[in-house]
This record gives structure tokens, C-alpha cells and sequence, in this order.
């Protein structure tokens, strides 16, 4: 018997943003999600508009992925795990640790089917840096949800967030800040 969907199911009470008031809380199964498609997106974007060749599909799996760790950790704000070199350091041993037992939980018939999605491999660099963007793309959007919410706690972050993923120097980065993440301010009607 293999616990590892069960735990897996749990992402939907690990809440994001803990440190910060929020109008609407955000779980990790939600945002898992909201990456699996931004990175999805993104390697659409860069095989289409800037000659790549990646699988969009990978990069939506690895994305559900990405956080499964988070279900025995729970969510490590970031001023917290980024504090300073040490515990960022710990944080990575604690994140490796959690994946190591998620996956010993897979049958072992299906481990070489798991590992590389809780433990993604140099063959999976250029899909790994897309999921690393998606994350700050989504951490961006959701500050950009707030403050459109009047919730100005996440102001701060927006800027920051903003400035972090403009740093990516990816041209689908860019082509989804510049086409997509505007909308993210607008209400329904104005979606219209």
C-alpha cells in the first residue's frame, strides 16, 4: 500500500503567503496548478515565438510537481528561507529529505517513473528553469491580484516580484509579462 496520493492530496491545506494578510488565501495544490500552466505557456511560447524546443508537457509535469515536498514541510516563507546562506542551505537538505521520502512511498515497480519529477535531472534543465519562472510569474500575479483587490500588503512584494522576474532575461518571460499579466488587474466586467 502506497500513501504517497494521500499525502499528495493534502497540498490543498498548505497555504502560501503565510506571513501576509490576504483577500483570497492560496493553496499549493492551486498554485501547482497555476504553474503547471504558465510553464506550459512558456515553453509554448519560446518553441513558437523564439525557435525552442521544449516539451510544453514536461514542463506542466514537472510543475505539479514542484512543490509536492511542501506537504511534509508545509510552506517556508520566503524572507524566511532567504534570510541568509544557512538557512537556505538547511531548507534545500529539508526540501531533498521530504522529496527522498515522497518517492519512497512510490511502489518501487514506478520510482524510476517519479524520480525525475521530485528530483529533476540535468536532461530537464531547460524545462526546470521554465517551472522556476512560472513560480515567480505566479508569485507576481498573485500580488498583482491582491493590490487589484485593494489588499496593498502585497505592494511591496509586487515591486520586488516584478523586478525579480523582469531579471530572468527570458524573451517568453517577457512575451507573457507583456501579453498575458496585464490582465490580471482588471475586474471581470472589464475582462468583458
Amino acid at each position: 500500500m502506497s500513501h504517497l496520493f494521500a499525502y499528495l492530496s493534502r497540498m490543498k491545506f498548505i497555504r502560501r503567503w503565510g506571513l501576509m494578510h490576504n483577500t483570497y488565501p492560496e493553496n499549493i495544490q492551486e498554485h501547482s496548478l497555476r504553474v503547471a500552466m504558465i510553464a506550459h505557456l512558456l515553453a509554448v511560447i519560446r518553441n513558437r515565438q523564439f525557435g525552442g524546443q521544449v516539451s510544453p508537457d514536461r514542463a506542466a509535469l514537472l510543475a505539479l510537481y514542484h512543490d509536492a515536498g511542501e506537504v511534509l514541510t508545509g510552506d517556508m516563507p520566503a524572507p524566511v528561507k532567504y534570510f541568509n546562506p544557512e538557512i537556505r542551505a538547511a531548507y534545500h537538505g529539508i526540501e531533498t529529505a521530504a522529496h527522498e521520502k515522497l518517492l519512497a512511498m512510490v511502489p518501487p515497480a514506478l520510482q524510476a517513473d517519479y524520480r525525475p519529477l521530485l528530483f529533476p535531472a540535468d536532461a530537464d534543465r531547460a524545462h526546470w528553469q521554465l517551472v522556476k519562472a512560472a513560480d515567480k510569474v505566479c508569485a507576481y500575479v498573485k500580488c498583482l491580484e491582491e493590490v487589484a483587490a485593494g489588499n496593498n500588503e502585497f505592494a511591496k512584494a509586487s515591486s520586488a516580484l516584478r523586478a525579480a522576474v523582469d531579471a530572468l532575461d527570458l524573451p517568453e518571460v517577457r512575451y507573457f509579462m507583456e501579453t498575458f499579466a496585464p490582465s490580471f488587474r482588471l475586474t471581470l466586467d472589464e475582462l468583458g
